[in-house]
């Protein structure tokens, strides 16, 4: 009988334990605020119209926030650009639109158009997207690099922050946010002002690389983040599996990005590269977004890794180039070598920032552990 009623008491405390745990998992989901927190599709087909952006708003308005209008042939035309933007907020979505550097010439001054919309669509209008992947550009040498020639990397860095920092403080006197997205040197993006930089997944990178260079130097000024999934293959179907676009959307919330987009282009169907299996990823997405608050932003940074200096590494291989104009250098191997050791230890727990003025001084207080390019990490 003794041994029943022992028995029965451990069921009864084991079954209690077991529904605290419930309760407290469900009272943080109930007490944890929505973050701010916007998802969606870009819009970037060749050729696209108006009606691309519709048909798109159409099929994902119950599970994302967000269009980010990408087709310059939209953005040119005025009538066009106000058909979708108008179509986009009368359903509730925000939107960000593309500026093309072309676009600074035609027919319409985007400048007032931007003043404008920011009165006329208020906070839906999110920003301008100016000068895609500036850093990107400069390190593979694209045809919008702002850096043909420099002495030294210092000088590399001021000429790059400087004239990009032109054109994005310019943008400022009339969108409220000047946003774009890039796979390398977003330290200098956010130091030549963007507001958000949205760190690109693709082309099999290293996700854990790409969220540590963007989340590291949004956290040191101030900036938003976020994480763009583009092409991970050159070819049809272009765009990764719904299985890793959900890892990989997931995967940005949790490290805090405040945006998560997915590029579509180019039209190879009614809804470009994105299938039926990636729009039931995007509602199920969407879905954990709604039902897990509390997991935003849960994958913090603990450690940081800081690079020299003016440092314009690729960080996308041992022999990456330094600001697309000079050749990997001794220390190059090294970063690399260090930056997967990094990734194997902590996972999506570390930033890259810059041995600048006051930047180590100031992430000694933010992170519990900071290393240096020039020290051996403590591990293998």
């Amino acid at each position: 009988m003794h041994r029943k009623t022992a028995a029965a008491t451990a069921i009864l405390l084991t079954a209690v334990i077991l529904f605290s745990a419930f309760a407290a998992s469900q009272w943080q989901k109930w007490t944890t605020p929505a973050p701010e927190f916007f998802v969606g599709v870009e819009v970037a087909y060749t050729n696209a119209n108006a009606s691309d952006v519709m048909v798109m708003v159409d099929r994902v308005v119950e599970y994302t926030n967000l269009v980010v209008v990408g087709a310059p042939e939209i953005s040119l035309n005025e009538s066009a650009l106000n058909e979708a933007c108008n179509y986009i907020t009368s359903a509730g979505l925000n939107f960000i639109v593309l500026f093309t550097d072309s676009t600074m010439y035609k027919t319409f001054s985007p400048f007032d158009w931007a003043a404008e919309a920011k009165q006329k669509y208020g906070d839906k209008f999110l920003g301008v997207y100016r000068y895609d992947e500036p850093g990107g550009n400069q390190v593979d040498q694209g045809t919008q690099t702002l850096v043909h020639d420099a002495t030294s990397y210092s000088d590399a860095a001021s000429q790059f922050t400087t004239g990009l920092g032109i054109i994005i403080n310019y943008n400022l006197k009339y969108a409220a946010k000047v946003l774009t997205a890039d796979y390398a040197l977003q330290w200098f993006d956010y130091k030549s002002n963007y507001s958000a930089v949205f760190t690109e997944f693709g082309s099999n990178n290293t996700r854990e690389i790409a969220v540590a260079a963007d989340r590291g130097a949004a956290s040191n000024f101030g900036r938003d983040w976020g994480a763009i999934i583009t092409w991970e293959y050159n070819a049809p179907p272009f765009i990764e599996s719904d299985t890793a676009l959900y890892t990989d959307m997931v995967n940005a919330y949790r490290a805090g990005a405040k945006y998560v987009i997915v590029f579509d282009a180019p039209k190879l169907d009614t809804y470009g590269i994105l299938t039926d299996k990636h729009f039931d990823t995007l509602k199920r997405f969407w879905s954990y977004v709604q039902n897990n608050p509390q997991d935003f932003g849960s994958q913090k940074a603990t450690v940081a890794y800081v690079l020299p200096k003016d440092y314009g590494f690729g960080l996308r291989r041992p022999d990456d180039g330094i600001w697309g104009l000079f050749p990997a250098d001794g220390l190059s191997p090294k970063v690399w070598n260090d930056a997967n050791k990094l990734v194997k230890q902590y996972g999506f727990g570390f930033d890259i920032i810059y041995d600048e003025a006051g930047v180590v001084d100031a992430a000694r207080n933010r992170y519990d552990k900071v290393f240096l390019w020039n020290e051996a990490l403590p591990f293998s």
